[in-house]
């Protein structure tokens, strides 16, 4: 029995061993990934310290032979980048409060309210997800006009407040592993639909809402094709357009270019960092219900 037992050892001892070998594997290829996709953003926030003879020596310096803070202050004043900072701000403030507000509503009725053709109209909403945005650009230019709207922010903010189909689509999902037994709690005690929305469904769907504002807050802040459509004047302009500008006619001074590009990520960076646990928890939840 003795040699029995000791027979058995080695082969318990593989798969843990196994087991093992592979999360080292795992490990590796992530960091791996992860460095390939950090060397683009080190690269930039290294090159808007450098000087410009140290841009594209061969081989590539990895680290500024001289640091040179100058860069920023320097491209800073090239065009008015606080001014256009506040225009950004407002933008993706008002536009992603609006996503929030409408896709949550609409993702609540689509998920706990019962009505003839709710899935009718569900489908609807996805399928025009597949509709590419070219089409509609000119009509909705043309309904901007028409209002008197172009060189406001009101075509950046207001289509906002009618929902994002793929933000209500992943609400939707979301409230839909929501426990039936608190929505009917909740009933029972007299409370509306608009009652159970804002103290029973909001308050447990923090996860899904930080998702959806993270990226809300993404899109407006790198939103470049509805400003330069709608944005004319120099005052309103977004970073994004000031960006573009700033390539086109100081292209050459890549150091300024960079702090610039590195001014403009730090605030989605910053944003993610601190809110990364909620914004992982309401994407890897959404979905577990159809």
């Amino acid at each position: 029995m003795n040699h029995t037992i000791r027979a058995q050892k080695p082969s318990r001892a593989r798969p843990i061993r196994g087991k093992r070998a592979k999360n080292a594997v795992g490990i590796v290829i992530m960091i791996v990934v992860g460095i390939t996709f950090l060397l683009p953003f080190y690269w930039m926030v290294s090159t808007s310290f450098k000087v410009k003879g140290d841009i594209f020596c061969i081989p590539p310096k990895w680290f500024p032979s001289q640091l040179r803070p100058q860069n920023y202050t320097d491209a800073l004043g090239y065009f008015p980048f606080f001014r256009y900072l506040l225009n950004t701000l407002t933008i993706t403030v008002f536009s992603t409060l609006g996503w929030l507000l409408s896709s949550a509503l609409v993702a609540y009725g689509f998920a706990r309210l019962r009505f003839p053709g709710r899935n009718v109209l569900f489908y609807i909403l996805l399928a025009t997800m597949m509709l590419p945005p070219q089409v509609t650009m000119v009509p909705l230019f043309v309904i901007f006009r028409t209002l008197g709207w172009v060189d406001t922010f009101y075509p950046l903010i207001v289509p906002a407040y009618f929902g994002n189909p793929f933000f209500i689509f992943l609400l939707r999902q979301y409230f839909l592993g929501i426990p039936q037994e608190l929505i009917d709690a909740a009933r029972i005690d007299g409370s509306s639909e608009l009652g159970i929305f804002a103290r029973v469904i909001l308050p447990l769907s923090k996860p899904a809402l930080t998702a959806v504002g993270i990226f809300g807050l993404m899109y407006g802040w790198n939103d470049f094709l509805g400003p330069l459509i709608y944005l004319n004047s120099e005052k309103s302009k977004t970073v994004a357009l000031g960006l573009n500008a700033f390539r086109t006619f100081y292209g050459t001074d890549w150091q300024g270019l960079m702090a610039i590009s590195t001014l403009m990520v730090i605030p989605v960076v910053v944003i993610f960092f601190f809110a990364q646990k909620y914004f992982v928890r309401g994407i890897a939840l959404t979905g577990m219900k159809g």
